[in-house]
This record gives C-alpha cells, sequence and structure tokens, in this order.
C-alpha cells in the first residue's frame, strides 16, 4: 500500500492459503541430477527418523537395484505388499495403490515417481497414483531425477543426446511442500558407478560411456540446483508476503534500468549491460507511459522503441508501465519484482524545469529505501542508434494549440465588455478564469498559462482603472493580478492534467475492452478453426488491417490456417519471412531490425513448448505498429491467440489420450467379459470331441449321437459370438453398410421366427400382425438379425413355459414392432442399460450370451432411422418396442394371397 502498510486483501489471501496448506497432506520430493545420489538412501533414513519420532510410515514401493547399503535400511520398516499383474505372458509386480488406500499410513514411501505403472493399472504413471494418495490425506515422499521433469526434457535432450519419455509435470514440483535436493559431486558418482554401487558391471560400463560422461552429470547437476533454487525463491516470497515484508531482500542481484525518453536512452541501456554481465544479475528495462507522454511527437515515441528493441537484443526484459507519476511505478515495480539496483540516467534538463516539474533521480533517490541507485550519464545526439526505417506522419503542429487562445480569450473578453458596469470586477475575473478551463480542456497546459497571462493583461488594459492602458492607479489591483495569475495557471494545470488523464483512461479502457472481447471470443470456441477465425477476425476490426495466422506443417514449413490468404500470396518473400520469425522466435518484417522491407509485420506465436505458428498483419498504414502501445496491444494479442491454441491443442490431445483410455477399458471388459463364453463352449467341444475320439468303440450309438449334437449346438453357439463380436466391430467403426431394399416386414420377421423355432422347439411364441402393412425399406438381414435378437432376449427371460408375443402394427408415420414376454420384467433404471455393451441383466435372467445381443440390435434399428426403447409391461414381463420410419410413398401391395384377418401364428 503506499502507506507502507500491508495489503489487507493480500493478508487475507495469505491466511487463507496457509490455512489450505496445513490442512492437506504432505507432498516431499527427494530430488537428484541422476541415478545413484542417494535419493533413495536419504528418503529411507528420513523416514526411519520420523518413525523413531512416533510416526506411522510405511514404505509402498522401494527399488534397492541390489544395493546393499539401500536394502539394509529397509529393515525395521513395515512393506506393502506388491501387486502382481499378468503382461503378455511376463508377471510384473507393481505398486498396490488399493491396498496402500485402505491401510492409510501417516506416511507413504514411493520411489521413482515418473515411473510407467504396468498397463491394466488404474494410473499410467505413479505420479497420478501419488495424486490419489495426496487426496486421500496421506503423507508421501518420493525420488525424482532432474532429467524427469517436463519442461526440461528439451534441454537434457540437447545436453545427453537422450530423450526421455518418463516424465512428471511441473504441476507436480509445484504442488510438493518440501523439495530437498541429494547433491553429489560427479567424479564421486563416477566412482560409485565404477564400484558398482549404481549398475550391475555390465551396465555400469555402458552407462559412463553414455548418459554417465562427466560433461552430463556436471550440467544435470546444476539443473537440479537451479530447479531447487527456484523453488527456494518462491518460498522466500511466500514468506515475505506472509509477513508483509515491502521492502525487497537483495538475495540475488537483479538490476531495473529507467528510461526516460528515447533519445537518452541508448547509452544508459548500453551500460546497465556491461553492469549486469559484471554482476551476473538478471536485468529489467522499464519505461513509464505517463499521461503527459500523449502529447509526445511521433519522433520520440519511435526512438523510445527503438531503445526497447535494443535492450531485448541484449538480454533485458523489456516492460512498458502506466501511471500518473513515473516515480511511484519504479519503485512499486522494483520492490514486487525483488530488485537490488536501480539504473536511472542524469537528468538533462534545465534546473528551472526540475525546480516546477519535480525530477524523477531526486524523487527516487529520496524514496528509493534499501535499494541501491546508480546514476548514469545520457547520450547526446550524435551517439544516437540509427532507428529502424519506418516512414512517419508529420506531427500535428503545436503552435494551433496556442493560437486557440486568442478567440477564446476575445470571446472572454467582449462578454466581459458587455457585463461591464452591471456586475462587479471579481465577477468578471471568473469569465477569464472560465476561458482559461475551456483552453486548457481543449489545447492542453502550454496553451492555457499562456491564457492566463493574456487574460491578466487584457483584464488589466480593459477594465482597471485607468482604463486602455497597463498602469494601475491603485496597487491593491497588483494583489488581484497576482492571484488571478496564480489561480489561473493553477486551473489551467489541474484541467489539462485531468484532460491527459481522461485521455489515458480511455486509451486504457479501449485497450482492456478489446482484450477482454478477444478472451471472451476465444474461450467460447473449442476447435482450433473457431479458435484461429475469432483472433484474426478481431485483429482485424481493432487495428484496421488484413491478418493471416499461419502454422507449420509436418516438415515445419508454414501454411495459411487462418485469415486473409492473399496477404503473403504477393510473393515467397513474405513466407519466408513469416518462415524466419517461426523459426527464431523474434518478430520479423515492417517496423523490425529484421527484414524491415517487407510489407507485413510477422509475430510469433510463442507459448512455454515453443513456437507454434505465426501472426502476419499488414494494414493501410503501418506506421501505426511503430506505436509502442500500439505494438504492445498487438503483442498481446498474439499471446492470447497463442495460448488459446495450445489450450485448444491440449484438449484435443486429452481427449485422444480419454478416447484411447476407453478404448484400452473397452478392450479388457470385452476380454474380462467374452473370455469365460468363448472358453466355455471350447471346452465342451473339446471334451466331447476327446470323448468320441479315445472311447467312441465302448459308446452306445445314443451316447455317440448325444455327443455329436452338443459338440453342433456348443459351435453353432460360439459361431454366434463370434459373429456378435464382429458385428459389434463393425458398428462402432462405422463399417455397417445397409442394402435397402422395398420389404414386407410381415414376411421378415415371420421367417425369423421360422428359423427361430428350429433352434428353440417347444417354446410358445406369438406373431399378431395386420395383414395390410405397408413396404418399406430396409435390409431384411440386418433387420432380421435384430428381430431374432429381441425374441431371443425375451426368451431367455421366461420360464420355459413361458410366452413371448410379437405385434406389428401402424402408429402415426411410423411401423412398430412389439415384443413383450411375461418374465420378471425390468429392475428399476435398467431399461436404458439393457442396450449397453456386455450388460447381462439383472437377477432372474438367463445371463448366458456376451451381453451384446441388444446393443447389436439398436445399432441396426439406428441405421435404419429408427429408435428402440425398452420397459415393463402393466401385466408384468418385459416390453421392447421398436419404432421404424414409413416412407411417404411406398410401392403397392400384391393382396391377392389368402389371408386372415388379423394374421395370428402361433407356434408351440
Amino acid at each position: 500500500m503506499p502507506d507502507g502498510r500491508p495489503d489487507p486483501e493480500a493478508l487475507l489471501a495469505s491466511l487463507r492459503e496457509q490455512e489450505a496448506t496445513a490442512k492437506r497432506a504432505k507432498l516431499k520430493i527427494f530430488l537428484g541430477a541422476s541415478a545413484g545420489v542417494g535419493k533413495t538412501y536419504a528418503m529411507l533414513v528420513e523416514a526411519h527418523e520420523r518413525r523413531r519420532a512416533g510416526a506411522d510410515v510405511v514404505v509402498g514401493l522401494v527399488e534397492t537395484h541390489g544395493r546393499r547399503e539401500t536394502q539394509a535400511l529397509l529393515e525395521g520398516l513395515e512393506l506393502l505388499p506388491r501387486r502382481s499383474d499378468a503382461h503378455r505372458g511376463v508377471t510384473l509386480t507393481e505398486f498396490d495403490l488399493d491396498a496402500a488406500l485402505a491401510r492409510r499410513p501417516a506416511l507413504l514411501l514411493l520411489d521413482e515417481l515418473a515411473h510407467t505403472n504396468a498397463p491394466g493399472s488404474r494410473h499410467r504413471r505413479r505420479w497420478q497414483d501419488v495424486q490419489e494418495l495426496l487426496e486421500a490425506g496421506i503423507d508421501v515422499a518420493t525420488t525424482l531425477n532432474v532429467q524427469h521433469v517436463e519442461s526440461l526434457v528439451d534441454v537434457v535432450a540437447q545436453i545427453t543426446g537422450v530423450t526421455v519419455r518418463e516424465t512428471v509435470p511441473d504441476s507436480i514440483l509445484d504442488r510438493a511442500d518440501e523439495i530437498e535436493v541429494v547433491d553429489l559431486p560427479p567424479d564421486d558418482l563416477l566412482q560409485r558407478l565404477r564400484e558398482g554401487k549404481v549398475y550391475v558391471p555390465q551396465q555400469a560400463e555402458r552407462a559412463a560411456e553414455g548418459f554417465f560422461r562427466k560433461g552430463n552429470l556436471i550440467a544435470l547437476r546444476e539443473l537440479a540446483l537451479r530447479q531447487t533454487a527456484q523453488r527456494v525463491d518462491a518460498q522466500m516470497e511466500s514468506y515475505r508476503r506472509a509477513a508483509g515484508i515491502a521492502e525487497p531482500w537483495a538475495v540475488r542481484e537483479r538490476l531495473l534500468v529507467c528510461l526516460g525518453d528515447g533519445a537518452q536512452g541508448l547509452r544508459l541501456v548500453r551500460a546497465a549491460r556491461r553492469m549486469a554481465a559484471a554482476l551476473k544479475a538478471e536485468w529489467i528495462v522499464a519505461h513509464v507511459e505517463t499521461p503527459a507522454e500523449l502529447r509526445d511527437s511521433r519522433g520520440k515515441r519511435d526512438a523510445l522503441v527503438d531503445v526497447m528493441g535494443l535492450a531485448e537484443e541484449l538480454g533485458a526484459e523489456a516492460v512498458m508501465l502506466t501511471g500518473l507519476r513515473a516515480a511511484d511505478e519504479i519503485l512499486a515495480f522494483a520492490r514486487a519484482r525483488h530488485v537490488s539496483r536501480l539504473v536511472l540516467g542524469k537528468p538533462g534538463r534545465p534546473r528551472w524545469q526540475e525546480w516546477l516539474g519535480g525530477s524523477l533521480v531526486s524523487e527516487v533517490l529520496r524514496r528509493s529505501g534499501g535499494l541501491d541507485v546508480h546514476v548514469l550519464a545520457g547520450e547526446d545526439e550524435q551517439d544516437a542508434r540509427e532507428p529502424v526505417a519506418v516512414p512517419t506522419a508529420p506531427a500535428a503542429p503545436r503552435w494551433r494549440g496556442y493560437a486557440g487562445v486568442a478567440p477564446v480569450v476575445a470571446a472572454c473578453s467582449l462578454l466581459a465588455s458587455f457585463a461591464h458596469g452591471r456586475i462587479d470586477l471579481s465577477n468578471i475575473v471568473m469569465i477569464y478564469l472560465l476561458g482559461v478551463v475551456v483552453v486548457a480542456m481543449a489545447f492542453g497546459r502550454g496553451p492555457a498559462i499562456l491564457a492566463s497571462l493574456v487574460s491578466v493583461a487584457l483584464f488589466d488594459f480593459w477594465f482597471v482603472p485607468p482604463h486602455l492602458t497597463f498602469a494601475v492607479s491603485d496597487t491593491q489591483y497588483l494583489i488581484t493580478f497576482v492571484v488571478m495569475l496564480v489561480v489561473a495557471a493553477t486551473i489551467g494545470t489541474l484541467t489539462a492534467r485531468m484532460r491527459e488523464q481522461t485521455i489515458a483512461a480511455r486509451t486504457r479502457e479501449r485497450r482492456t475492452a478489446a482484450l477482454y472481447q478477444l478472451s471472451r471470443e476465444l474461450s467460447a470456441r473449442r476447435t482450433r478453426e473457431g479458435l484461429l477465425d475469432s483472433a484474426v477476425t478481431h485483429i482485424r476490426d481493432v487495428f484496421g488491417a488484413r491478418a493471416a495466422i499461419l502454422r507449420p506443417d509436418a516438415a515445419g514449413r508454414l501454411a495459411v490456417a487462418a485469415g486473409d490468404r492473399e496477404l503473403l500470396d504477393s510473393g515467397a518473400h513474405e513466407m519466408g519471412v513469416a518462415q524466419w520469425a517461426l523459426d527464431h522466435g523474434q518478430p520479423a518484417g515492417h517496423g523490425t531490425p529484421t527484414l524491415p522491407a517487407s510489407h507485413a509485420l510477422h509475430l510469433p506465436l510463442v507459448v512455454a513448448s515453443g513456437t507454434i505458428g505465426v501472426l502476419s498483419v499488414r494494414g493501410e498504414d503501418m506506421r501505426r505498429f511503430a506505436d509502442p502501445e500500439q505494438r504492445q496491444l498487438l503483442q498481446t494479442f498474439a499471446n492470447q491467440a497463442a495460448v488459446a491454441l495450445e489450450r485448444a491443442e491440449l484438449a484435443e490431445r486429452a481427449e485422444r489420450s480419454r478416447v484411447e483410455t476407453e478404448a484400452e477399458r473397452a478392450r479388457n471388459a470385452l476380454l474380462s467379459s467374452v473370455s469365460h463364453d468363448l472358453r466355455t463352449p471350447l471346452a465342451v467341444i473339446t471334451g466331447a470331441a476327446t470323448g468320441l475320439r479315445d472311447a467312441a468303440h465302448s459308446m452306445s450309438e445314443e451316447t455317440r449321437a448325444e455327443m455329436a449334437d452338443t459338440i453342433a449346438t456348443e459351435a453353432q453357439r460360439l459361431n454366434r459370438l463370434v459373429g456378435e463380436l464382429l458385428d459389434m466391430t463393425r458398428l462402432e467403426a462405422g463399417a455397417l453398410t445397409l442394402r435397402r431394399e422395398w420389404h414386407s416386414l410381415l414376411d421378415v420377421v415371420g421367417g425369423t421366427l421360422v428359423r427361430l423355432e428350429r433352434s428353440v422347439p417347444g417354446r410358445r411364441v406369438t406373431l399378431d400382425a395386420p395383414p395390410d402393412l405397408p413396404l418399406v425399406p430396409l435390409d431384411d438381414v440386418l433387420m432380421g438379425q435384430a428381430v431374432h435378437n429381441l425374441v431371443e432376449n425375451a426368451l431367455q427371460a421366461c420360464a420355459p413355459e413361458g410366452h413371448v408375443a410379437v405385434a406389428l402394427r401402424v402408429a402415426g408415420d411410423a411401423l412398430e414392432i412389439e415384443v413383450c414376454d411375461d418374465g420378471p420384467g425390468l429392475a428399476p433404471g435398467e431399461a436404458e442399460r439393457v442396450f449397453d455393451k456386455f450388460y447381462r441383466g439383472g437377477a432372474g435372467r438367463d445371463r448366458r450370451g456376451a451381453g451384446l445381443g441388444l446393443t447389436i440390435c439398436r445399432g441396426i434399428v439406428e441405421a435404419h432411422g429408427g429408435r428402440i426403447v425398452a420397459g415393463n409391461r402393466d401385466g408384468g414381463g418385459a416390453r421392447f418396442l421398436l419404432r421404424l420410419p414409413l416412407p411417404e410413398a411406398a410401392p403397392e401391395v400384391d393382396r391377392t394371397l389368402d389371408a386372415e384377418d388379423p394374421v395370428e401364428r402361433e407356434r408351440t
């Protein structure tokens, strides 16, 4: 806060964070540069200390890799039994997550956080097991090598030449309550490797020649230490926030270079770069954009862009700040970013201007507190860096504002002349003050001060005796003049400042509204194409320019994914500039130091994983993109589009992973559900065939016939099961092809019942249908199979002496097939589940079969454009209703056949 007190909102948020942290389970990660540094050993040592302190410690899984000292530390600790899984003929042992959740220890040890679990496990990766344990309230201690951190995979691959496949998201490290780095010098680690304490001798020899080269170990060690240092820095920042400490702690050097105008900043930036290199410090270059700078000329703003570009080229972080007072913003930003040194340029203004307008250097020095402040010499104009060639529009002449003073003051004088003699001189002064306010609002501070001087002079000349002269007869008017001048100048200055602040606020409001609108549109889109189209449309409307977003193909070559394709059709040059921006991750084209002769500006779309595309913009007036504010706004738009695009790609990737997981789950369910049904008929067939082969001479004719019938029956059952599996595969793959022809549904259903009668003799099935059913276009083979599955399901649901009724009728614009049984009916909530794959019904129903018949039936009916529903009859039993849409026109049916009305066929 401005008065130095801690922000109440920040304190409340900190207290809430501390409370949430205190309640949640704790995660501790033992981080090392590579295998063999002693992570598992350190974890077990701490486990023994916690156990001696009375904690309930259980070893979920620890890999000793044959190390005797590690194995010895397991003694005295409770070990959780491992789970065994068979995979492709090999038995794999894995961590038993369910056993750990049931045991619920206070602390669970789980080695190798990046490990990939065996197929069939609940989670694919061990870190997902850890997440579930933490959610269950169990503290976890685990180990991790730095090369498995997701964000460091590319760096590790560049150093070692090895691409790590098993990774842990950075969010897991962010979730960790404590990270302890286990460090070992490379020479000591190589000695342990030679002594066989890391790998067995054959593996150790190969490792020493590859991954375990000394240079690799040094680089990985630095990565581990840096990762831990970042964590410690975050903990320090959290503590400072919680303690309400506003002053930065200079635990490491960080420079902040404060830019004034661009003409004096080049030498300042170069000097700061040398200072940062000598201190091996991070450095930031910042400029505060105040309302007064809105009056600056185009040349000054272009010079500022040039200096900020130089700072980025030299490795600085360039930041544009906005505020009313530059010193306030600079000091607040310095404290927020833990800056240790401030670098400012020596003021080049005359001393009298500093007295009137204040000095940034003086104010920062007075309020810097514990910050070191360095004031460096600026540069003269001859040292200026050659700016990027960008044509600029001529600035609006400043004399217009001063010229506007004359008519305003003249109007005030005329009004005062008309009122003279009717009102007091003090009220005439008010008229002139009103004119000063008008000038300040319309033209700014300088013209307002001029209007104040002219108003005092005219007031003296016209209205103070003696008239028409500047002489003053009464000295008391001198006080009036001085007060009038001071009041007029003050009012003019304040009004002009208010005008500048209004313009700045309106500019920020427009920028915020544009960003909000873009964010809202991007968040509403779910596909990449929709995201890209929205981003391009919004950029075109806001900036009044043609825009296109380019995406790389598999070979890394750019192609237009959305927007104006003609923007890059002018030749290979523009596409080449865009390709350079993609390859180097830096802006290129018009108004940049790279390929400035281009007609378009190309900005890379950069995300955490790299550059994923390029935004190309070309307008009628490219000068607007040289403005720092406009360039920053365009860059923000590009960043928003890049993040939204990355989010869409991650969502698609997650959806693919979900589909793959569901497919894997379906395959497992298929094997689980079908394996028994496949083995049962095969076992019966094998047993009967073996009996016939080995003892046929001692069997009676009746026994041999019975066994042959058994083989035939089970073979048919097996054939039907395999057929259902194939049909289900065709349905799910969308490979089901209908051969529609005009058929009588009565013939299709009747033929199906005749064939079914042969396989289930003695069962009572009735068919009720009118003789004048219209013809319908359908695939008679597939529809017959659907009816067969429905009737067979109904027969399985009822007793052997039960009755199944099939009815056909026309209902409105549909043809209905109703199949009812007198069995126990469907349980509550089962009406929809009966159509699920592998569902075999509740208690009291025949559970033979794979549970695919009704699923296939629904697939066939829906492929015909119909629908099927299940329910219970009023009198008991289940009822399945199949509806097929009737065509508008159907061929005439030959009614010459003799038929009963209604037709009723009963088979017993």
